[in-house]
């Protein structure tokens, strides 16, 4: 076996790689007589098929194992041998005719290219200087957070039966949707509760309940948006005909012991103190998640160097897939609808090279430091995992106990936040006083430190950080993680009835 380096060119190296067919057909005898023993053949004493017969035979298929492995072990040896710690998987390709080498009248003779891993020394995390945003909960958040919950809670009774429906108002009805003229599967509901201006059902629908009286019969005119989960509706025009059975107007919801014990509190005060932990904590994690994007950006800015082609190629693809999404949704960000192609693949590009320089950081210093992800911390998410499909848990945690892929994707995150509580227990990290809305706020806001220009805020494919960060909460939502807030939004009778509901 001969191996000749090519190309050093940066991180990218090249090899060629002769293995002679003589070493290849010896290795191929080796293996016959391996696993003559075991032959068995018809016409033939188990384990006594001549040598011969067995190559005759099965020599092609051995032979094709033997090239294939052949191949991952020269590739192994030139990299052993050079102490290269690859960038993922080479890539190889024969320079003779497959079929002419299985053969044995060529040599092996393959190239392989590999991008190698950079070396770099990671910034002493101790050095770096992070400024976090942190929010008191305020009395007004506490109070919108009780309104919110109050509203949730409302109830409905009925107006006369000359009273026209408003903004609102829930307006009792039954209905059958229909396209063309022919009935369709899911268009028909019966006492169905329609709150108007609530936003729960498809454009025009609710709207068109405006002025209605108890007893009045109307067909609605209504198009299903384009991305409609029922495909066979989809943008289509419909037609629902209404029969108005009852005008309800809401009754205000009154915030005292009595409504904290509908949620399963003790009492108002009890539920108050119930959603300031919630905002509390709620707000602490958007602090952590500032700080991280503010020390995702001091890496950024303290480190450069080269990065493995193939590893870029990757994550700009993933990017780039989303982005196509996007615009085949139509959900373009208002800054890139007049750019070129090529402007927003060299800027998606940037973004792709921050990511695989981040990851790479962070890597060498959960490294150093030697974090890991432990077992049972793997285990929680996998369970975290199976839970988001409800009767099929059992499948999927054995999907990722059999899966070392689908094991590394649930690792990546967790590793990656152990590594930045690492950093940020280390560095100097100041904590500075801002409203709720500056909080919140997008990380150019000002008093933000400005990013790199690859780095700004785009849609969520152009997110800077290797994970996208927790998106803004109302204070109401809050206060709906707790258990007693669990009641706070029963169902609607019309909820069951999908074609006329929003997807």
């Amino acid at each position: 076996m001969q191996v000749t380096q090519t190309k050093a060119e940066g991180l990218s190296h090249s090899y060629d790689i002769v293995v002679p067919a003589k070493e290849l057909s010896e290795r191929l005898d080796a293996k016959i007589a391996e696993v003559q023993p075991q032959v068995s053949l018809k016409g033939f004493r188990p384990g006594k098929v001549p040598a011969a017969h067995i190559k005759r035979m099965f020599g092609k298929s051995m032979m094709g194992e033997i090239v294939e492995g052949t191949m991952s072990e020269a590739s192994e040896k030139a990299l052993n041998d050079n102490n290269i710690k690859p960038a993922g998987q080479p890539h190889f390709h024969m320079e003779n005719e497959a079929e002419d080498v299985i053969a044995g009248k060529a040599d092996l003779v393959f190239h392989m290219h590999v991008d190698i891993m950079p070396t770099f020394t990671p910034v002493d995390p101790a050095k770096l200087s992070i400024e976090r945003p942190v929010a008191k909960v305020t009395d007004e958040e506490i109070k919108q957070s009780l309104s919110n919950l109050a509203d949730s809670q409302k109830t409905y009774e009925d107006k006369s039966v000359k009273a026209k429906a408003a903004d609102g108002d829930a307006v009792m009805i039954d209905f059958v949707g229909s396209i063309d003229g022919v009935e369709f599967e899911g268009g028909t509901a019966e006492d169905a509760q329609v709150v108007i201006g609530a936003g729960q059902f498809i454009p025009g629908f609710e709207e068109q309940l405006v002025g209605v009286k108890t007893g009045d019969e109307k067909v609605l005119k209504v198009t299903f948006p384009a991305e409609y989960q029922a495909e066979d509706l989809a943008g289509k025009d419909a037609e629902f005909a209404v029969t108005v059975k009852a005008v309800k107007k809401p009754v205000a919801t009154k915030i005292d012991d009595e409504f904290a014990k509908k949620l399963g509190m003790d009492s108002l005060e009890a539920l108050r103190e119930a959603i300031v932990k919630s905002l509390e904590s709620e707000h602490k994690s958007q602090s952590r998640n500032r700080a991280k994007r503010r020390l995702l950006d001091a890496l950024d800015v303290e480190h450069d160097f080269d990065l493995p082609g193939n590893m870029v190629d990757a994550e700009f693809n993933a990017i780039w897939q989303q982005v196509e999404a996007d615009v085949k949704a139509g959900n373009v960000d208002e800054e890139d609808k007049d750019k070129s192609e090529e402007d927003l693949k060299t800027e998606y590009r940037a973004i792709a090279e921050r990511r695989v320089r981040l990851g790479l950081v962070l890597a060498e210093i959960g490294q150093e430091a030697k974090i890991g992800v432990a077992a049972e911390e793997l285990a929680r998410a996998v369970n975290a995992e199976a839970m988001r499909y409800p009767g099929q848990e059992q499948q999927i945690a054995e999907y990722f106990q059999k899966n070392p892929e689908a094991q590394a994707r649930l690792r990546a995150p967790i590793f990656e936040e152990k590594v930045v509580d690492y950093i940020l227990e280390l560095a100097k990290v100041k904590d500075v006083d801002v409203t709720r809305d500056e909080l919140y706020a997008d990380d150019e806001a000002p008093g933000e430190e400005k990013k790199k220009p690859a780095a700004k805020k785009k849609t969520a494919a152009k997110k800077a950080a290797p994970k996208k960060a927790a998106a803004k909460k109302e204070p109401a939502k809050a206060a709906a993680k707790k258990p007693a807030a669990k009641k706070a939004a029963p169902k609607k009778a019309a909820a069951k009835k999908p074609a006329a509901k929003k997807k």
